[in-house]
């Protein structure tokens, strides 16, 4: 039998996309010149801290994005505001140590017209132990550890609309409650879509309290649920049409394979660094957040548009 033809696509928008690219490796890009760098006097009895999350989060910012040690941060820094002509102080290794513990970082994203579709999936991070190359080539020297890092993101934007991050040992399904908390409840949402793994009562239940139809396949093993309230009436509606159809049809009927672009995602999440430089989780979970919020902050200079042409 001859090869079928392989899938064409087509970049539509490849100057602007160019530009964008470009845009992103500027050093300026990334600094605000009217951003509040020292921290306002709030009143509370202490020492009060000398530099604002915003400051906080732009030089980690930085360390992430360049994947440099705390004390080669500061140094860049202090170029960056040197170059801008800004005579502002410059945090030390041990304030952005102390600071990335406890810091709210703040989240850019863009809202698309219509309801919000969700598209869900994790990965995983190392933190601890050797690389994958040498675990290969000499055997595992020593215990590994990893965290899970959860992500729903909009496809009509591309940015992570809510992110969690758990240990190794939680499983996906019971994160998805918490991801959906993170969308305003004033902000419909229509579809979320995820892999077997959430096929749970909790998930489909949190999915239908926003009103928005679960896009989730039956586990290959599955069963129909006791028809005792909504999650069960809908999942098994599911179950029958994936008998009756096939599950390849009901993928595509449903348009399940969109969740490949959450998968794609994962890569760029990783490219920012195949494991964590932070080693306790509350340092870590911010140093995630932070690399979202440079994802979102690409996605915003400009991103590709492909169309299928064969």
């Amino acid at each position: 039998m001859p090869k079928p033809t392989p899938t064409r696509y087509r970049t539509t928008n490849w100057s602007a996309y160019n530009a964008a690219l470009r845009k992103r490796g500027e050093m300026l890009i990334w600094f605000d010149n009217d951003m509040t760098w020292l921290a306002p006097h709030d009143g509370r009895a202490g020492r009060p801290p000398v530099f604002s999350d915003a400051a906080i989060q732009f030089c980690l910012s930085i360390k992430v994005l360049f994947r440099l040690p705390l004390r080669q941060t500061a140094g860049m820094v202090a170029g960056l505001l040197q170059q801008a002509g800004l005579d502002w102080p410059v945090p030390d290794a041990s304030t952005l140590c102390r600071r990335q513990k406890t810091l709210a970082v703040q989240i850019p994203y863009r809202r698309a017209d219509g309801p919000l579709n969700l598209l869900v999936d994790s990965t995983g991070i190392k933190f601890l132990g050797d690389g994958e190359w040498q675990a290969r080539k000499h055997g595992v020297q020593g215990h590994r550890q990893w965290r899970k890092v959860h992500l729903a993101m909009d496809p009509a934007t591309s940015d992570i609309r809510a992110v969690e991050f758990t240990p190794s040992r939680d499983g996906d399904s019971p994160v998805l409650p918490e991801l959906l908390d993170q969308v305003p409840q004033d902000e419909p949402i229509g579809t979320v879509t995820a892999d077997g793994a959430y096929d749970t009562r909790r998930c489909h239940t949190a999915v239908l309290e926003r009103d928005a139809v679960p896009i989730i396949p039956i586990r290959k093993n599955g069963r129909p649920w006791k028809d005792d309230g909504p999650a069960a009436k809908v999942r098994n509606e599911t179950l029958r049409a994936t008998r009756h159809y096939g599950r390849a049809f009901w993928k595509r009927w449903t348009g399940y394979h969109i969740r490949s672009r959450i998968e794609a995602k994962m890569r760029c999440f990783k490219a920012f660094g195949e494991r964590f430089a932070a080693r306790d989780p509350d340092r870590q979970s911010a140093e995630v957040q932070i690399r979202i919020a440079l994802m979102n902050r690409f996605n915003a200079l400009g991103t590709a548009e492909i169309v299928r042409v064969a």
